[in-house]
């Protein structure tokens, strides 16, 4: 059987710079050097973007160590538009940070320029707990989940 890791999850960004500044301040992540300026046959061939050109970062999560995953945030030289994103919407749903703080967590996503989706939440769930949580979008409208568990 083939060993498998867990890596990064990747967002494409309008501004890479200012997306990955937010990151750093609301969640901690921690910048992983280099910063990336990609771009040749081999990047479009893996991923089937003609003339596939990008910048961007890694940012270490919070929570795993030096070894942990990342969120690999990258803007395209080319990047097409989409729809705004929904909690509902097919395909990636959101990202899920854990904090010890919900509504505090919160006004600091509002105050980097993201937003709230839903409303502050509470519910036990049978068999792991009580959840309090809330849903966020980043300052590119990227959906997060806030939790705390209790």
């Amino acid at each position: 059987m083939t060993q498998v890791k867990y890596v990064h999850t990747n967002i494409v960004a309008q501004d890479w710079k200012s997306l990955s500044k937010f990151y750093q301040i609301v969640f901690h992540c921690i910048p992983v050097p280099p910063e990336r300026k990609q771009s040749g046959k081999w990047l479009e061939k893996g991923t089937g973007v003609t003339n596939a050109s990008l910048k961007g970062i890694h940012l270490r999560l919070p929570g795993h160590g030096d070894s942990g995953p990342t969120l690999e945030i990258y803007a395209y030289e080319e990047m097409v538009k989409t729809s705004t994103r929904t909690p509902n919407k097919m395909g990636l749903g959101h990202l899920a940070f854990e904090v010890q703080e919900v509504k505090s967590t919160l006004d600091l996503i509002v105050a980097n320029g993201g937003r709230s989706i839903g409303k502050i939440s509470e519910h036990i769930i049978d068999g792991v707990g009580r959840i309090e949580f809330v849903y966020a979008a980043d300052p590119e409208g990227n959906i997060l989940e806030i939790q705390r568990w209790k």
